[in-house]
């Protein structure tokens, strides 16, 4: 692979250093990048269309003058000149085909949405302890908690490779079929074995889902917007939530077994729309390029990415990059495979990230707040039910909101800071709401003192959780996508998705039984664990912000993957756009694979 440049001096600037000057490989065009004498410390090198220069502290913008010299934030180099010489818009008819494919994958977060804010909503539910004789905590309600969880737990060995050997939207699709038939079982349960059957069945279905929705987002999403569009992905999760609560308060006046019945058969909305919506989304470029069908990756990508255009420079740069990097014979087209996750200290490094991510998004006390918020209410002097349904329809809300502005600061503040500061915010709210409990119970009971502080520990309560929500919602889901390679995406997701919900399992079995016995005290290990989690990530997570889904695999490489990711990098940038032969690029794909429609 060849890579032409043609880097404009700027005028005045000393001669070159040769450390400091790209190599020529071009046969057409000499190189005559000329850097400030002041930057000794530089060492610019050109290597691939998919790399970058780094160490450099400054770069020439195009304009007269050594003033004009200014920082770049690192971005990868051949993306920024592809997208400038594009300048793809948001708001065209190809986009819009675009966003639909991304909603209809962004239901599959509103499906475990729905179903994980339901129970807890059930549970606060009269006619449901009624009918099925279990109480509201206790062993009974955490065994149908878990059953749910467990499903989920055995789904994930499946969903992987469903995903790798059917494509994305077909394991979208066939995780849709199986949410259908749990929730019809569920729904129409006259036993609470047949509830508790048909809520293991749902949780099967939801973890295929769960591996296949995120996949195809992040693999169908436009790279320019890759970042939120992809961490609005989760923020779903509150889209099902919402109506979750809001049908409960409004069944919750039905008198019979209708009140729990009709919002459980609502659970086939979402995935009916997702059912049928996969009829008719595309399969993303990168799942069929590994499979053999370069053509038409490059028309998808075309449609989608160029507007049409299979010249496009984001089009052959995409394409050259899943060339590189995807191996038409790796470990995804071995369904049992798993050994690419963890063979390698590279490997290793990338599922420290993606199961700490994992396990710290149910572990960091949400948990207990979105599942079992009823019960929390009610220790609070909450004692209506419909009062309870309420408050956690607002708390819904007022988390969604925070995710949608969370996707959108994602690219701003970065993956890793972001992460750094919610979670050391989730020590100090957590000391809050136990200091508050603590005066609540010192208080007379009924008094304005205790209502005071009831009504203080929601309030901050609810703080952590639109903390939470804003850092974490967004990035539960982009996060590991972007530490996974292409290869390793579907089973790692499927690994990912084990590991939330093992931690789920065990949360959701021992939080009512906690609560119960122990009430508030049980926030203490929270604020222990969230100081371990703090240690964690600021020792091994790397920033992914503004780097492609392949070119990420550098970052790994490296000795220390999370150092390598804090350097300083800057790019060069051409404002004439002629550093790249795109035809050039375009040639040697053809040469290598058939890309004609």
């Amino acid at each position: 692979m060849t890579l032409s440049t043609n880097t404009p001096s700027p005028a005045g600037a000393n001669s070159p250093d040769p450390e400091l000057t790209p190599p020529n490989t071009s046969t057409t065009s000499q190189p005559s990048t000329l850097l400030p004498a002041d930057i000794e410390k530089s060492q610019l090198h050109l290597q691939s269309p998919t790399e970058v220069f780094y160490d450099a502290t400054k770069v020439f913008t195009g304009s007269e003058g050594q003033d004009k010299w200014e920082e770049i934030p690192f971005q990868q180099v051949n993306l920024v000149t592809a997208l400038n010489e594009c300048k793809p818009k948001p708001w065209t008819r190809a986009m819009f085909k675009l966003y639909l494919y991304m909603l209809i994958a962004c239901l599959n977060s509103a499906i475990n949405g729905y179903d994980g804010s339901l129970m807890g909503g059930i549970n606060a539910m009269d006619q449901y302890h009624n009918y099925f004789h279990v109480d509201a905590d206790g062993h009974v309600a955490g065994l149908i908690f878990a059953t749910y969880t467990l499903g989920n737990v055995i789904g994930s060995f499946f969903s992987g490779p469903f995903s790798d050997k059917f494509g994305r939207r077909w394991g979208m699709l066939i995780g849709a079929s199986i949410i259908l038939l749990g929730a019809g079982v569920q729904a129409s349960s006259t036993s609470r074995a047949m509830f508790i059957g048909g809520r293991f069945v749902l949780g099967f279905g939801v973890a295929t889902c769960q591996t296949a929705g995120p996949s195809y987002a992040a693999e169908i999403a436009h790279p320019a917007w890759r970042g939120t569009l992809t961490g609005i992905y989760n923020g779903f999760f509150y889209l099902g939530a919402i109506p979750a609560f809001w049908t409960l308060y409004g069944t919750e006046v039905i008198q019979g077994t209708a009140s729990w019945r009709i919002p459980i058969w609502l659970q086939c909305v979402a995935s009916g729309g997702v059912l049928f919506g996969c009829l008719f989304c595309p399969e993303t470029p990168r799942w069929l390029f590994a499979n053999g069908r370069p053509a038409e990756a490059r028309s998808v990508l075309a449609k989608y990415h160029g507007e049409g255009d299979r010249d496009s420079p984001v089009v052959i740069l995409e394409m050259y990059e899943m060339m590189e990097e995807i191996e038409m014979s790796g470990s995804d087209k071995r369904w049992w495979d798993y050994r690419d996750l963890f063979k390698t200290r590279n490997a290793w490094w990338r599922m420290a990230c993606v199961l700490g991510m994992g396990i710290f998004g149910q572990w960091s006390g949400n948990a207990a707040l979105s599942y079992f918020m009823p019960i929390l209410l009610k220790q609070l002097g909450v004692e209506s039910e419909r009062t309870q349904l309420l408050c956690s329809s607002i708390w819904a809300m007022a988390n969604w909101v925070a995710a949608m502005f969370g996707a959108r600061f994602t690219d701003r503040i970065g993956r890793r800071k972001l992460l750094l500061t919610v979670t050391s915010s989730f020590v100090f709210w957590w000391t809050i709401i136990i200091i508050l409990h603590s005066f609540r119970a010192q208080s007379e009971e009924n008094s304005e003192r205790h209502k005071i502080f009831s009504i203080a520990a929601i309030t901050f309560m609810y703080i952590f959780g639109v903390t939470y929500s804003f850092a974490y919602t967004p990035l539960q889901v982009l996060y590991p996508v972007e530490c996974l390679q292409y290869e390793t995406r579907a089973k790692g997701m499927a690994m990912y998705n084990l590991s939330v919900n093992l931690s789920l399992l065990l949360s959701m079995y021992t939080t009512p039984v906690a609560l119960a016995k122990i009430g508030y005290k049980l926030f203490y290990l929270y604020i222990g664990w969230d100081c371990l989690e703090v240690l964690f990530i600021y020792s091994f997570f790397v920033e992914t912000k503004d780097l492609t889904l392949e070119e990420i695999n550098e970052i790994f490489d490296a000795p220390n993957p999370k150092k390598k990711s804090l350097e300083p990098r800057v790019v060069v940038q051409n404002p004439n756009f002629d550093d790249i032969n795109w035809q050039d690029i375009k040639d040697e794909q053809e040469a290598r694979y058939t890309m004609s429609p």
